[in-house]
């Protein structure tokens, strides 16, 4: 977070509007652990964790399950099961050896393994990242989340305060990120949140989200990660 404020001059109050936005998104989701809204103020006046994230702003370790079948649309069909959403294209990357002993912040969080998958994926789906409806991303700190808005081709470099000062990442905006509440309010169950992540996609796909539907979607992207490291994105497509 502090590499990113020098670099681009963005507020610390701006990483504490994704907590607040969380908070906002799942207090609609019935499986989320944190579904109290919180304001401004209070993700700044709670405790500081590190410079300038406060506890607001870190995710929560939380216990939980996830499953999904995976399967051939052949196989689905033949055993009658749901065959609207489809995976359209996937990419894993890893680190390079020299990632960490650049010293660049965002490398360290994963910002070039980020853009490398993503921009594989959208180029064997043919599509653009401003086709996409909704996105799950790794939001296990505030400045992950905003970082990874970028990674993803969300928003152009430098500008993700003015995506999120404008709304662009929520309801009404131009793509809904993390309408579960994200790691950060839906919680954080460590193994099962990659596939947390893939159920909540399925769902917006299926129109099957009760009051966190995105209206429309059919596309939707899924961020993971581990640092040191690897990631994964996954486009999902609604047929």
């Amino acid at each position: 977070g502090r590499a990113y404020m020098k670099e681009f001059g963005i507020r610390p109050e701006t990483f504490a509007r994704i907590s607040v936005k969380a908070r906002q998104h799942a207090a609609r989701n019935p499986f989320a652990v944190f579904r109290n809204t919180v304001t401004l103020e209070d993700v700044m006046a709670s405790p500081k964790v590190f410079d300038p994230l406060t506890r607001l702003q870190c995710c929560p370790p939380t216990c939980g399950a996830a499953a999904a079948i995976l399967c051939t649309e052949a196989f689905a069909r033949k055993h009658g099961l749901d065959t609207r959403v489809a995976i359209a294209a996937q990419a894993m990357t890893t680190d390079r050896n020299s990632t960490f002993d650049e010293g660049d912040m965002r490398k360290v969080v994963g910002y070039d393994m980020t853009h490398a998958a993503a921009t594989q994926v959208y180029e064997r789906a043919g599509i653009g990242p401003g086709d996409v409806d909704v996105v799950e991303l790794h939001d296990c700190f505030t400045a992950n989340e905003l970082i990874t808005y970028e990674g993803l081709g969300l928003t152009p470099e430098g500008t993700a305060e003015k995506f999120i000062l404008d709304g662009d990442n929520t309801y009404g905006g131009r793509v809904v990120t993390n309408p579960s509440g994200g790691l950060l309010s839906k919680g954080h169950p460590l193994g099962a949140t990659g596939l947390a992540q893939c159920a909540e996609l399925v769902w917006q796909l299926r129109g099957e989200a009760g009051d966190r539907q995105v209206a429309g979607a059919r596309l939707a992207l899924q961020h993971n990660l581990g640092l040191g490291g690897a990631c994964v994105v996954t486009l999902y497509q609604r047929q």
